[in-house]
């Protein structure tokens, strides 16, 4: 009878002594969707862009606890695969700039390359992977693989 006695003395004093332990959440906590400038600011400890808009906000974390940014959609300008949902940021034309693109059915990112006739410095720069100088006065260019093995040879 002392031990039920004691225990019932126990569970009384109980939810005074854990009003001494309570802590106060630490004020600049905030919450999801609230304005941040570093991981430690949130709730989530993950402060990401999530627009278009270069400020970032408290978000959530994936089922993978991984904090990740809002990613471009296709067609937007980029600097790096990083910035693109698909992961491929790659030039779509002779303009040079950089932009947003699906990749292939192979996973492949490819970037826009300069079509048979154009003005080139490197095979890269070519669809058809070969860039040489016609003759010996003009400047080199883009043109399509000839021979049996399709190899880049010049047209002699």
């Amino acid at each position: 009878m002392a031990c039920a006695g004691h225990l019932v003395l126990l569970l009384l004093l109980l939810p005074t002594s854990m009003a001494w332990r309570t802590r106060i959440p630490f004020p600049s906590h905030k919450g999801i969707g609230e304005a941040c400038e570093g991981h430690s600011e949130c709730q989530s400890h993950c402060c990401v862009t999530n627009s278009l808009n270069p400020r970032k906000f408290c978000t959530s974390r994936t089922i993978f606890l991984k904090c990740l940014s809002w990613q471009k959609p296709n067609s937007h300008t980029c600097s790096e695969h990083s910035e693109c949902q698909s992961n491929c940021c790659v030039t779509t034309n002779d303009s040079m700039k950089m932009f947003c693109k699906p990749k292939t059915i192979f996973l492949q990112c490819i970037p826009w390359r300069k079509p048979n006739g154009h003005d080139c410095t490197d095979h890269t720069e070519c669809r058809s992977q070969c860039c040489i100088r016609p003759n010996e006065v003009s400047h080199r260019r883009c043109v399509p693989r000839s021979g049996l093995l399709a190899q880049c040879l010049p047209m002699w």
